[in-house]
């Protein structure tokens, strides 16, 4: 098939959301590294998402108005800084649509990473008792595996014996709801989760959970993928912690966020002295979610989702490539759930970080290795690209345009 015949036909799928259009254009101008690199095209957001204007200006405006220590001083600009930090805890909350602030945590950390290990190291461990089960995501994010063999390890050098489960996946790469409930006992104490996996792009409807798990069994959500991209609510996943990443959310790095019900087992409380908190990241945070609010996290998912079913849908069309995850959903018209903007594929005879390099040189800034994933995930290298509200439809013919023509010269 030639790069023409592609280009003319990979984008008459289902329909795209032209009247989304002006809102997108209006909120990508508010990007000054997308302004002021018009020959890029930055689709590695699911490592890192790029920062608008009103975020830039909150940090750099708390860093020359009342930069301080939180907690420590009783001078203005401390106190100040001490009310910016509960404000967020309040943000957070409302971000996440929580039930029931009076007696929800949260805690700031510097990414999801040590997010989901302070959950392991400092609540799980203390938690758990000889016999107990939990089960675990071998083909998610290895931070969302590592963490959790590693409290069973500390607590079998103690004597304690946990037996550990691998979540069941089917063939579309998804939560198996049915061989899940076959695993649940009455020792299951706690199962770790992913809302949006962070290879496939596939929603993981963590919210199907609860009915199988039952109201006794710990649930914890990853949403490094998922927040800022979608809306969520804790109220509606039921789970009792959610953890994500500032830096992904658009707040800038170093800055990621722990929220505990705290309805069942001790309220969770990270262990160790706690030290001086990423103040400029904190309120950078908050400024995002107001951002990512005012924006519509509704209308972002519709956006982001709209671009990976428009790539999966020319891909498809190229025999030199495999796009990875559930097969049906590629057409842009399929009616399966499609991708949340993360798109993962392969080509057939130039090996994934060659492709990579050959992308960036043609402007097109993607990720291309293993991705991180746990050890039952996939072992050969593959491109990723991953969308945010920044990225256009233009973007995205002119990327299958280069593709094409790949597939007819390799």
């Amino acid at each position: 098939m030639s790069v023409q015949t592609v280009v003319a036909r990979y984008n008459h799928g289902a329909a795209f959301p032209d009247e989304l259009r002006s809102w997108q254009a209006a909120l990508r101008r508010q990007f000054p590294i997308i302004v002021a690199n018009p020959g890029l095209a930055y689709l590695d957001s699911a490592a890192t998402a790029q920062k608008p204007q009103p975020v830039l200006d909150a940090a750099w405006a708390y860093l020359n108005s009342e930069n301080a220590n939180a907690s420590r001083g009783s001078y203005t600009w401390g106190n100040r800084t001490t009310e910016r930090i509960e404000r967020a805890r309040m943000r957070v909350r409302a971000f996440l649509d929580d039930p029931d602030p009076s007696r929800s945590g949260v805690h700031f950390v510097s990414g999801a990473t040590e997010g989901l290990r302070t959950v392991a190291r400092d609540w799980l461990t203390g938690y758990l008792r000889d016999g107990d089960e939990i089960i675990i995501p071998y083909a998610d994010h290895s931070a969302n595996m590592l963490p959790w063999l590693e409290a069973v390890q500390l607590l079998d050098r103690q004597g304690i014996r946990v037996i550990v489960h691998e979540m069941p996946y089917d063939s579309a790469q998804e939560y198996d709801v049915a061989r899940l409930a076959r695993l649940v006992t009455d020792r299951t104490r706690f199962i770790a989760t992913t809302q949006v996996h962070h290879v496939y792009g596939g929603d993981m409807n963590v919210h199907r959970l609860r009915r199988v798990a039952g109201p006794g069994v710990v649930i914890c959500v990853d949403a490094a993928q998922s927040a800022g991209h979608l809306p969520i609510s804790v109220r509606d996943l039921d789970a009792d912690f959610v953890v994500f990443s500032g830096h992904k959310a658009m707040a800038l790095p170093g800055t990621g966020v722990v929220w505990a019900a705290n309805r069942q087992g001790p309220v969770f409380t990270p262990g160790g002295w706690a030290g001086t908190p990423n103040t400029s990241g904190i309120v950078s945070l908050a400024a995002a979610l107001d951002w990512l609010d005012a924006a519509g996290t509704t209308r972002i998912a519709r956006w982001t989702v709209a671009l990976g079913a428009r790539l999966t849908d020319g891909l498809r069309r190229l025999p030199s490539y495999e796009v990875l995850g559930c097969q049906d959903s590629l057409p842009a018209a399929s009616a399966v759930q499609q991708r949340h903007g993360i798109i993962t594929f392969r080509h057939h005879r130039i090996g994934s970080n060659d492709l990579g390099f050959v992308l960036a040189d043609a402007g097109f800034l993607v990720r291309a290795d293993d991705h991180c994933q746990g050890e039952r995930g996939e072992r050969t290298t593959s491109v990723r690209v991953s969308l945010h509200v920044y990225n256009t439809a233009e973007e995205i013919d002119r990327l299958l345009s280069l593709l094409a023509e790949l597939d007819t010269q390799a």
